[in-house]
């Protein structure tokens, strides 16, 4: 199965709050172009996709939708920037495992995306995520082995 990690696009200084950066026209253009590269890698749909709630990453998810067929969209609140990557492992594991996935997608934050990536693929250092940063990761859930399959950058 795939695991794909995509970090949001390059998002405004300043907001309210920090769940409230909108994307830049720069991030809206570059999140594109990278789900058009994955595209063009042949994938073209995902089982699932989790999407941070904050906002940024709700525009990257609604930014690059039109390349994908979803059968099943979640906000998780638990794929926020400081979210715990060990605890969205184990909850990839069981959704995998529950729900019969053959791919799934994450659009999230720096730093859980790089520890996120590392918790999948063991012998790896978390990678740093450029925005609108893409990786695909060949996973074998049971025996929780994996490998990159391949990286997309903007």
């Amino acid at each position: 199965m795939k695991i794909f990690i995509m970090r949001h696009g390059e998002a405004e200084h300043y907001a309210p709050s920090d769940a409230e950066r909108a994307l830049t026209d720069r991030g809206r253009s570059a999140s594109f172009a990278v789900a058009n590269a994955c595209r063009e890698q042949g994938i073209k749909q995902f089982d699932k996709v989790l999407v941070s709630p904050y906002l940024r990453a709700q525009q990257t998810w609604q930014e690059i939708s039109s390349l994908f067929d979803a059968k099943s969209i979640e906000t998780s609140d638990d794929i926020t920037p400081y979210g715990d990557s060990e605890q969205v492992a184990d909850y990839v594991n069981a959704l995998i495992e529950v729900e019969q996935l053959d791919s799934i997608l994450l659009v999230s934050h720096l730093p859980l995306v790089g520890y996120l990536t590392a918790e999948f693929v063991t012998d790896m250092v978390p990678p740093m995520f450029p925005t609108s940063g893409l990786i695909c990761i060949e996973y074998a859930a049971k025996e929780k082995l994996a490998s990159v399959a391949f990286n997309i950058q903007p």
